[in-house]
């Protein structure tokens, strides 16, 4: 009889021992040999793949890589599934427990992961992109499983059965933890195919794996990595088919503002200097390079100080004209007795409402204690009105929000659902509504346009009206 084939888990990868190389014939095109080892490697996400491929063929093999064992889970909490997370579940076990689940925000992702852990029973580890929705998914497992999650993140390191971990740290712990766990659920899970999250799945043997997300699509294609590392889209409901039942009934409503005449004269003048910049050096902006060519030429011509000034300035001017303030006022007192979520795109800007309008602001800034304080008011209703940068833009629970004013932002299409998402969690007579503000006749006419591509808004415009 053959010797077996021998499996390690060895810094995020697979050591394969074998005394005959014919032996991994059928998984060739998963290892490598690595002449420092004198053994073969592979990545640690294809375990599963090459120890199912190795079981088919009856290669005999020992495996030293899995370092957990099945768990006996009972919930603690009334878990109703709803008709769409029993039909996700249904799609995601049939896919082999590998696959990618959209759903919006206030759907029940995180309810959908506690009903996933359940299944497999396995050690399970949950990666979200920020400390807060770390906390959040380790109070939602305690509530239900009754046992103490360990945290990765935020000054935590401990390891348990049930883990959530931010990103950033799975990336720094994964080669000494990523044989202990049988299934990974990334949350938010869009933000993974970047250069260094991606490590965090590459470098884990778990099976069982699960993206979730309300926007998984990326502007760079991502998507293909995403799929390779997590599993194919394996189901997806979007806001309107929850939307009266699952998520609060909606309209979204463009309100075009005037700059006043000095803005107006300064923004021409500014964006005369920079679009002449760009006529004359043929940068159309018709493809991803064009971006690096400008910021290279600002970089190298006598000019292009004064260029990227201007290009700034008539940006600024459009984003956060003084009539766009007067706007936020007179909607902050036309919603008085509801709780309101201000986005803008700058930090800064969101500093200067606050000092404008005495009212709280998050940002990245905000330590971790001040940031739970300002929610906590805010849910309470002692504070009606949060004024926000990027930070609320995922991964907070705020149900109570009902009107969301997008001051600025981005031409990101994920950016403005999830600023949508924000004030949809289901709530007893709710009717939400966000409020886009558009500076008119500046480039905020095509921002406003590009980021408005999801049936979300092609659907769901109540129509627009100037202030």
């Amino acid at each position: 009889m053959p010797e077996p084939v021998k499996l390690y888990f060895s810094q995020g990868t697979l050591l394969i021992e074998t005394a005959d190389d014919r032996q991994l014939a059928s998984v060739w095109k998963y290892v490598k040999y690595d002449e420092r080892v004198k053994m073969h490697r592979a990545r640690a996400c294809d375990y599963a793949p090459i120890v199912l491929t190795l079981y088919e063929k009856q290669v005999p093999f020992d495996d030293q890589v899995k370092n957990f064992s099945p768990l006996n889970l009972q919930l603690h909490s009334k878990l109703v599934p709803l008709p769409h997370q029993r039909a996700a579940l249904d799609a995601w076990t049939k896919a082999g427990g590998r696959g990618v689940v959209v759903m919006p925000t206030g759907a029940g992702k995180s309810y959908f992961g506690v009903m996933a852990i359940l299944q497999k029973q396995r050690p399970a580890l949950v990666v979200a992109p920020t400390i807060d929705l770390m906390q959040q998914w380790a109070s939602q497992l305690e509530k239900f499983f009754r046992c103490e999650a360990g945290m990765l993140g935020g000054g935590s390191r401990e390891v348990r059965d049930l883990t959530v971990s931010t990103y950033d740290s799975a990336v720094l712990q994964m080669e000494f933890i990523g044989n202990r766990f049988g299934l990974i659920i990334f949350d938010e899970c869009h933000h993974l195919p970047g250069p260094v999250n991606r490590q965090s799945a590459r470098m884990s043997v778990a099976p069982y794996r699960l993206g979730l997300s309300a926007t998984p699509e990326r502007e760079d294609e991502g998507e293909e990595l995403l799929h390779q590392l997590v599993g194919p889209e394996v189901y997806r409901v979007e806001i309107e088919e929850l939307e009266g039942k699952i998520l609060s009934p909606y309209e979204t409503r463009r309100i075009y503002v005037q700059l006043d005449p000095d803005e107006r004269k300064a923004y021409e003048q500014n964006r005369a200097v920079y679009t002449g910049f760009l006529r004359m050096n043929r940068i159309t902006f018709s493809s991803r390079n064009d971006w690096t060519k400008f910021i290279g030429l600002c970089a190298r011509m006598p000019e292009g100080r004064e260029v990227m000034e201007a290009y700034l300035e008539q940006k600024r001017i459009a984003r956060h004209s003084r009539g766009k303030f007067r706007k936020v006022w007179e909607l902050i007192r036309e919603h008085r007795r509801e709780r309101i979520i201000v986005f803008t795109a700058e930090n800064d800007t969101a500093y200067a409402m606050g000092e404008a309008f005495c009212m709280p602001v998050l940002t990245h800034r905000t330590k971790a204690a001040e940031r739970k304080d300002f929610l906590d008011r805010f849910r309470s209703g002692e504070y009606p009105v949060l004024l926000t940068s990027k930070v609320l833009n995922e991964g907070v629970d705020v149900p109570e929000a009902s009107v969301g004013i997008v001051m600025s932002g981005s031409g990101s299409t994920r950016e403005h659902v999830q600023r949508l998402g924000r004030i949809l969690r289901a709530q007893s007579g709710k009717q939400a509504i966000l409020y886009e503000l558009i500076s008119e006749g500046t480039s905020e006419m095509s921002v406003s346009k590009r980021r408005r591509q999801h049936n979300a808004y092609q659907r769901y415009v109540k129509g627009s009206r100037r202030g």
